[in-house]
């Protein structure tokens, strides 16, 4: 399972989210793939996606959170994936 996490330098909340939602997302599922995606050199792969807002999660390819999830809706938006993947 591929995770990517777009966020921007500089953002404080961008910050929080990828310190939690990373940390939420390895301990439950500790196969995922986590990738974390500077939007200023990542444009291209962000405008395919159709990031439009920061911080944005994307999970094996699809744009899965436009907008900062909580760890807790991360988590189980995974647990069908992961599911999937065994």
């Amino acid at each position: 399972m591929h995770v990517e996490l777009f966020y921007s330098p500089g953002c404080t909340q961008c910050d929080g989210a990828r310190t939690q939602l990373k940390a939420a997302a390895l301990q439950r599922f500790p196969q995922v793939q986590w990738r974390e995606c500077n939007v200023l050199d990542a444009l291209d792969r962000a405008v395919e996606l159709g990031v439009l807002s920061l911080p944005a999660l994307a999970v094996n390819g699809d744009l899965l959170f436009p907008k900062l999830p909580t760890p807790q809706q991360l988590c189980a938006a995974l647990e069908p994936l992961a599911r999937d993947e065994r």
